[in-house]
């Protein structure tokens, strides 16, 4: 009787190992939803930084233009500065604001990490872990 009972509140290697098993499982699903999460947060991060320079850079061009035919208008006309000067101030303006932008969105493009951080390090963890339960 007395071998039945110590039996019996001893677990078994099979319910150890189903045990191990389970938590291998519930670890990977939690792993794959911290990963979810992240790629989505990082995928912001890109649309925002991608955004930024595609306006940057739309910008940067119409700056360009403007310069454009502000050269053209300086050799057309090199001693009347009124009607050009304005389009020489608008697009150094617009060039500037258009590199401005544009390098803000190449700082914010840079942050964007292709390899979910958090996620990398759990699964460091969790491999540890793993080796650990071994």
């Amino acid at each position: 009787m007395a071998d039945r009972i110590s039996t019996e509140t001893n677990p078994s290697m099979a319910s150890l190992l189903g045990g191990i098993v389970n938590d291998i499982q519930t670890l990977i699903r939690q792993e794959m939803s911290l990963a979810k999460s992240e790629i989505i947060h990082e995928w912001d991060k890109a649309k925002t930084a991608a955004g930024s320079m595609a306006v940057g850079a739309a910008v940067l061009g119409l700056g360009g233009f403007f310069l454009c035919v502000t050269i053209v208008c300086v050799l057309a006309e090199v001693v009347g500065l009124s009607w050009w000067a304005s389009f020489l101030i608008v697009g150094g303006v617009l060039t500037c604001l258009g590199v401005v932008l544009f390098l803000i969105g190449r700082h914010r493009a840079a942050e964007v990490n292709v390899v979910p951080p958090q996620t990398a390090e759990t699964m460091r963890e969790n491999v540890q872990w793993i080796r650990n339960q071994t």
